[in-house]
């Protein structure tokens, strides 16, 4: 038998890397950001094992709970670069919200996932500082998560961004896509930059084939640096999206992710109807168009890996478009008729 090394003697798990205190401590500091989402059916306070929610109020006849999981992706190492850690909570709330309206569903409450190599209170505060901030515009409250220590598995300050929703729709009142027909109206609701989604093929642009750093301009004679663009915060459509629903009837709803308007736009449609999208009927933002020609990427890859500036498209009948608009407006987002469905038979999406 091996002599134990007396240095092996009153070793600890913080020795081994995990910071127990320091996980505490994260959670005092963010409390007061987590309670500031609650809404009026949470139960009960963080640090339980579990979150609380009431649903014995909820006004739908027949409720259906909707749920999404998603992540930030790659995005979550640009912000390590720029440590700067505020805003990307927003974008995962984002990503998961969105997903949930897409359906006709509010979002209920919200838990996330935060892993990290050493945890350090300060980045966990950010971070959630903005997860909150996301919850709050989307109205949704953040009733639980967990703080995850995993020394020897990332770089120092890296981190890993998971989020988990639960919404809920009157079954009357899904969106399902079963609805639309020829004729019907595809609204383009504006996204100013790439939201979360083309960073490994924008992060391979920029920083390994155009060699630029974070202060440089994002583009030439851009006033704004290649750091605020690359982590502006997505644009959170879900309460335009609710508002709109209940002026109009919204036949189905496309966010536009990884796959871009092509893969996510083909998602809702029946086999039986094509979508017909105007490229010039938007604007492209330039942050788009300085990946394009950095890499000399073709038309049908830019449209395929981003959202190219439209970061969520509703299907709805022409008489009705007028009164959308307008919603959306009211809502502060800009948008515009990008195309139309066609009576076709293969349930693609043509971008003309």
């Amino acid at each position: 038998m091996k002599t134990p090394d007396p240095r092996d003697v009153g070793q600890t798990y913080k020795a081994a890397g995990v910071d127990i205190s320091a996980g505490e401590e994260a959670v005092r500091r963010i409390k007061t950001l987590v309670q500031s989402t609650y809404r009026e059916e949470v139960v009960g306070d963080i640090g339980g094992f579990g979150g609380l929610y009431d649903i014995s109020g909820l006004s739908e006849k027949t409720p259906i709970l909707v749920s999404s999981t998603d992540g930030v992706g790659t995005k979550a190492l640009v912000a390590t670069m720029a440590n700067k850690y505020d805003t990307i909570g927003i974008d995962l709330v984002a990503m998961c919200v969105d997903d949930l309206v897409c359906i006709g569903a509010e979002p209920l409450f919200f838990l996330d996932y935060i892993s990290v190599e050493n945890l350090d209170p300060n980045q966990v505060e950010a971070l959630v500082k903005g997860i909150s901030l996301g919850c709050i515009q989307a109205g949704c409250s953040l009733i639980g998560g967990e703080m995850a220590e995993h020394p020897g598995t990332m770089d120092k300050n890296a981190f890993d961004l998971v989020g988990f929703t639960v919404g809920v729709v009157d079954e009357s009142m899904m969106i399902t896509g079963q609805r639309t027909k020829a004729g019907d109206g595809l609204i383009g609701i504006r996204s100013p930059g790439l939201r979360s989604n083309g960073y490994s093929l924008a992060r391979r642009l920029f920083f390994d084939i155009a060699e630029r750093s974070l202060d440089s301009p994002a583009w030439d004679g851009s006033e704004t640096s290649l750091e605020h663009e690359l982590l502006l915060p997505s644009v959170i459509y879900t309460p335009a999206v609710l508002h709109t629903m209940k002026k109009v009837e919204i036949k189905a709803i496309a966010h536009v992710t990884g796959g871009g308007i092509p893969g996510n736009l083909k998602r809702v449609l029946p086999p039986h109807l094509d979508a017909i999208v105007d490229r010039s009927a938007w604007e492209v933002p330039p942050i788009f168009l300085e990946l394009q020609t950095i890499g000399n990427v073709t038309q049908s890859e830019m449209e395929s890996v981003f959202n190219m500036g439209v970061g969520m498209i509703l299907v709805v009948a022409p008489e009705n478009i007028s009164t959308a608009l307008d919603s959306i407006s009211e809502n502060g987002h800009d948008a515009s008729v990008i195309g139309t469905l066609v009576d076709s038979g293969t349930g693609s999406v043509r971008m003309a």
